[in-house]
Order: structure tokens, then C-alpha cells, then sequence
């Protein structure tokens, strides 16, 4: 039986309105997406908690003859979240049905401080497992059963919702009920996925 739900946050809580490339476009122009395929491949340190993400970024803009201060560039990026009103609504309807609802992420330092404080996460939410904090990154097992451990629950009690499917596959590696979605499939489609896991049927 279902007895906690653990949330992705990018594509299935929030989005960053806009877009990734759109405010890189009139300082890089076509080298846009080069760009940010060079910044989302050295990332992964930063996941992992290792690494200054902040200064790894600032390596790259200078390869690219960006000028600038990394954190301004940084705040522009990762930190213009849009959270979606009616995922917030389903998490309070959640957590009022009786249910634990778990924020499980991969982050780096400064995104994660700014989720659980600027977003008020730490209060939405009943815990959060950011990799940073883990030192463990989805779609490692490791980083659900980290998770499965902190809320007590046994891992066929934790349903996970993802909007990639690697890291669903991950959780169920380590036991996790686990389903794809994201935003775009629409909070009608997730509501039938719950129901099929008997969460909020009628």
C-alpha cells in the first residue's frame, strides 16, 4: 500500500519560465546551445555536492569570452523557477488525505538553499533529499533508498513521480513504485496514475 509520494521538482513541480536558452541568446547568439550543453555536462560535481557549480560556471564563460559576474549568470538561470499552482494544490491535497509527500531532487548547493528557503519547500514539503546534501545523485538507487530510509517507510510504500525515465527506473531498482510525468502530460493524467496506485480514488 502507498503510503508516501516522493516528487521530482524540475518538470514536474516547476519549470524555469522561458526556457534555458532564451536569455543566453543576446550574449551568445548561436552559440546559445553549445553553450549550455558545455554548462549542463559539467554539472554533474555540483550534483553530487563536490564541487562550486557557481565558480565551474564562471570557467566556462570565460572559455566562451563572457564577461560578467558567474553569480549574476547563475541567479538568471537557475534561480528564475516558475512553481506550478496547481502541483502545490495537489501536494497540500496530499498531505491533508494522510499521505507523506517528499520532495526528491538533483541540485546543486545554491539551487537547493534557494528551494528549501526562497520557495518554502522545507514547509510545503514533509522531508527533502537533495543530491548536494546526498552526495548521491538520481538515477543512482542509492539516492532512493538514502530517501526511503529518512521517511521509515519500506520501499513498496514510496510511489516516486519523475519526468525522466531513467530516474524511474532507478527507483524502481531500489524497490520504489515509480511512474513518468511531467507537466506537460497534464495534472489529469497524473490524478489517473495516482488513482491506479490507489491515492485519492474515489
Amino acid at each position: 500500500m502507498i503510503r508516501h509520494v516522493l516528487f521530482d521538482a524540475d518538470g514536474v513541480l516547476q519549470t524555469r519560465p522561458g526556457g534555458w536558452v532564451g536569455p543566453l541568446r543576446p550574449l551568445l547568439g548561436e552559440r546559445s546551445e553549445a553553450f549550455l550543453a558545455d554548462v549542463m555536462g559539467a554539472e554533474e560535481a555540483g550534483l553530487h555536492g563536490r564541487e562550486d557549480f557557481v565558480a565551474v560556471l564562471g570557467s566556462i564563460m570565460a572559455a566562451y569570452g563572457l564577461s560578467g559576474a558567474p553569480a549574476d549568470l547563475y541567479a538568471e538561470l537557475w534561480l528564475e523557477i516558475g512553481v506550478d499552482e496547481a502541483m502545490l494544490a495537489l501536494v497540500h491535497e496530499l498531505r491533508a488525505a494522510g499521505l507523506g509527500v517528499h520532495l526528491g531532487t538533483n541540485q546543486q548547493w545554491p539551487r537547493a538553499a534557494y528551494m528549501r528557503e526562497s520557495l518554502g519547500y522545507d514547509q510545503l514539503f514533509d522531508e527533502s533529499f537533495y543530491s548536494c546534501e546526498l552526495g548521491i545523485a538520481k538515477p543512482a538507487p542509492g539516492f532512493f533508498l538514502a530517501a526511503v530510509s529518512t521517511i521509515g517507510a519500506a520501499a513498496g510504500e514510496v510511489l516516486f513521480v519523475d519526468d525522466l525515465a531513467v530516474n524511474v527506473a532507478g527507483a524502481q531498482a531500489a524497490g520504489l513504485a515509480a511512474e513518468q510525468w511531467t507537466l506537460a502530460d497534464g495534472l489529469g493524467v497524473l490524478r489517473e496514475r495516482l488513482e491506479g496506485h490507489g491515492i485519492l480514488a474515489c
